[in-house]
């Protein structure tokens, strides 16, 4: 971008941009007294919120961390933006054209995070548009066959990508998108072919509803991809770890109710919301991590055991334990606000919903069991409890695993549940923590 950018319009992007609303799409934000609001810190991890943003005076500053700024420091140090992209997404959120100093002609500086952004939106658009098509009657099948109406899909925003290889690219093309952005934003390949192809798309949004990439499912069995679910590849945008399906639509439920719900896809996520539960989430092509925490607890106001829960309906398969034990052995902060909730049938979600209900669902998530529990439940069942050395066995794998837990106040906790399950007594349990 030649030029500098208007010094009155960075002020009037500073003036209409009211810093509670900016910092509220990525923290909790709650009453602190005296005109200040307070949350947990999103650059620093911390327990006690310390985070606090004065909305009369613009300005935000950590207690804890030492960071501080206005509106437009926060957005640049939360998206790793310049100070001029920082500026041209608020003044797109403003509706204010930005002019350059080189002749005070109003003019866009777009820049190429603000292109891909708008690339993406654009595509969302065209994917919804097509699933209307005479082509994507596989496409309608698969959602009816999940009981998902018109009306659902529109609401999910829920799309159909073409078979052809490269109708994306020309429909863009001709509205003015530049190669070099569509592949930088993942929708099209090195050879000019769209990314996605003959798949059932949803819109992954960040929490200020803009596009940051797309998940796909085959619907086609001559697909050239074998994968089922395909995802947008990291972009400037796009970054697996850091994003939630659904996010856009629960962010507000989940700091509500300090809860929130991790389902495994995408279908899930749809008839998780059309049951009455507004809070599930579901990570995008990557296993749930620290950093999707990291999130969901900012969005809670919380980062210790004392407020907020997080609920996985993982399955009660043996991939399900694999994956409850490795978030188990993550955050103790975090696995203290975590809970389960197993369907019995086995069914996920949309599954559920479709074969019992919607009724079903919200009681899955009611029937939620604190994590630990389920860990070492799941230990004491892979043992013969008749047998001296089956109970042995299993209080030793599950003291080796609670023994690993530094917060002291936990590990008593977890022992004294572990001897319970066994039918042993506590202190033999802890001796074996001990070893």
């Amino acid at each position: 971008m030649a030029g500098r950018i208007n010094e009155e319009d960075i002020a009037t992007v500073r003036e209409r941009s009211r810093i509670e609303d900016v910092v509220g799409g990525y923290v909790a934000l709650r009453n602190a007294g005296g005109g200040s609001l307070k949350g947990l810190c999103p650059f620093h991890d911390e327990k006690t919120p310390s985070f606090q943003v004065t909305p009369s005076r613009g300005f935000y500053y950590c207690f804890g961390c030492g960071e501080g700024g206005d509106v437009i420091t926060f957005l640049q140090r939360q998206q790793n933006l310049s100070f001029v992209e920082a500026i041209q997404v608020l003044a797109d959120r403003a509706g204010i054209v930005l002019r350059i100093e080189d002749d005070g002609t109003p003019t866009q500086a777009p820049g190429l995070r603000k292109r891909i952004l708008e690339a993406n939106e654009a595509a969302q658009e065209f994917y919804t548009a097509q699933l209307d098509s005479p082509e994507a009657v596989e496409a309608r099948r698969f959602l009816h066959g999940r009981q998902f109406d018109r009306a659902n899909a529109l609401q999910f925003s829920v799309g159909y990508a073409p078979r052809h290889g490269s109708a994306l690219r020309q429909t863009l093309r001709a509205k003015g998108f530049e190669d070099d952005v569509l592949k930088a934003a993942g929708l099209v390949r090195d050879r000019g072919r769209d990314f996605f192809t003959g798949r059932v798309l949803w819109p992954i949004r960040d929490s200020a509803q803009a596009v940051l990439g797309f998940g796909a499912r085959r619907i086609y069995d001559d697909d050239r991809m074998p994968a089922k679910y395909l995802n947008t590849p990291e972009s400037p945008v796009y970054k697996k770890s850091h994003v939630l399906y659904g996010l856009d639509l629960a962010r507000r439920e989940i700091g509500r109710k300090s809860q929130a719900v991790i389902v495994e896809g995408y279908t899930d996520v749809m008839a998780a919301h059309l049951s009455g539960v507004g809070t599930a989430v579901a990570s995008c092509g990557t296993a749930f991590g620290d950093d999707h925490a990291r999130l969901l607890q900012r969005l809670m106001g919380t980062s210790t055991g004392l407020h907020g829960e997080v609920i996985f309906t993982f399955d009660g398969d043996l991939a399900g334990q694999a994956a409850a034990l490795k978030v188990f052995k993550g955050d103790q902060n975090f696995v203290s606000q975590t809970y389960v909730a197993v369907e019995p049938s086995g069914l996920d979600p949309c599954d559920l919903r479709m074969e019992q209900g919607e009724a079903a669902v919200r009681e899955l998530v009611g029937r939620r069991i604190p994590l630990y529990r389920f860990v070492m439940s799941n230990i004491a069942k892979s043992y013969d409890l008749d047998r001296a050395d089956g109970r042995l066995a299993a209080a030793r794998e599950g003291a080796a695993l609670v023994g690993a837990i530094r917060d002291q106040s936990l590990v008593s906790q977890y022992l004294r549940e572990l001897a319970g399950m066994l039918g042993m007594d506590v202190d033999d349990v802890r001796r074996e923590a001990a070893r």
